[in-house]
């Protein structure tokens, strides 16, 4: 496995998404299997689990602190709060957001905090200015922002300088390629995709017939109705084609592309079984050359 900064951080090239060991994704894996797949993962060189307060309202955290407790020197763990308008005393009500997590996570710091969806309502200045003092008491080891705009990533670097921006990006949600990416380039600081498969999609494994029950996510995500799954084949071929040339899956052409591309750059796919584990991870051994990149990238725009 090779290893990224995240500023000071020093991660795996892929991490590893846990929300769906609680929500989101359609029946949960029993307890130990959660537990037992996150170690897994780390055996194989992943250091880097992401996991937030808001995923099954706490259970994910539960689940991440317990699997990770025997290597918790060892591995790198981000989580992420929620400010409501309601709470206006940001440094102590971000404190309190934090206490709770670090007593769900059984640790004393978190590695990587995050601001999960930033409130139009508060301050992301004084949010910054919190986050910066819970870095100085030794309680977090740097911060992030997610679903940023450069305009919010400028004003909270600018008070705190950021670890990590949380932005959704894969092949199919290509928008902060523009600014954003760049931008975090240029600022020293990382990026971490979330959803880097398109909640699935680019493993090729669906089909428009598939039915989502409960709180699956992929209910309401408009990729998955029918009639876009088919429109969107022809990425499904493309994937096929380059997987076919690298003898790799489609979901690792798909991975491997945004690593070659960006070294600032970490995904977190989500992963519930060994075989998922195996094939994310080894997408981080999967070489383009430039021109392939290129060429790929050409291919892209002409769908």
């Amino acid at each position: 496995m090779d290893y990224r900064n995240l500023r000071d951080l020093k991660v795996s090239a892929v991490g590893f998404g846990c929300m769906g060991f609680s929500h989101g994704y359609g029946a949960l894996p029993e307890r130990k299997e959660s537990i037992d797949l996150i170690r897994y993962a780390y055996d194989l060189g992943c250091n880097f689990f992401d996991t937030a307060e808001g995923y099954g309202n706490g259970h994910n955290e539960e689940l991440v602190g317990s699997a990770l407790k025997p290597m918790r020197n060892k591995v790198i763990i981000a989580t992420k709060f929620k400010l409501s308008d309601e709470e206006t005393d940001v440094y102590n009500c971000i404190k309190k957001h934090l206490q709770a997590s670090l007593s769900r996570l059984q640790t004393d710091y978190v590695d990587l905090y995050y601001w999960h969806r930033i409130n139009r309502n508060i301050s992301l200045q004084e949010v910054a200015k919190a986050l910066g003092k819970l870095i100085n008491e030794g309680l977090i080891r740097g911060w992030g922002i997610s679903q940023a705009d450069p305009d919010d990533i400028r004003v909270a670097q600018n008070e705190t300088p950021l670890s990590a921006v949380q932005n959704e990006f894969s092949m199919m949600e290509r928008m902060y390629e523009k600014e954003v990416i760049p931008l975090c380039e240029e600022l020293n600081i990382g990026f971490v995709p979330f959803s880097p498969l398109g909640s699935g999609f680019l493993s090729g494994k669906y089909r428009p017939d598939d039915k989502y029950q409960g709180d699956d996510v992929r209910r309401v995500i408009t990729r998955f109705t029918p009639a876009n799954m088919l429109s969107n084949q022809p990425l499904i071929d493309l994937l096929e084609k380059y997987a076919n040339k690298k003898k790799a899956s489609k979901a690792q052409i798909a991975l491997a592309w945004m690593l070659m591309k960006y070294p600032h750059l970490v995904p977190i796919p989500g992963m519930r079984t060994q075989e998922r584990i195996v094939e994310n991870l080894g997408a981080a051994d999967i070489v383009f050359r430039k021109e392939e990149i290129k060429k790929l990238d050409q291919d892209l725009e002409r769908i």
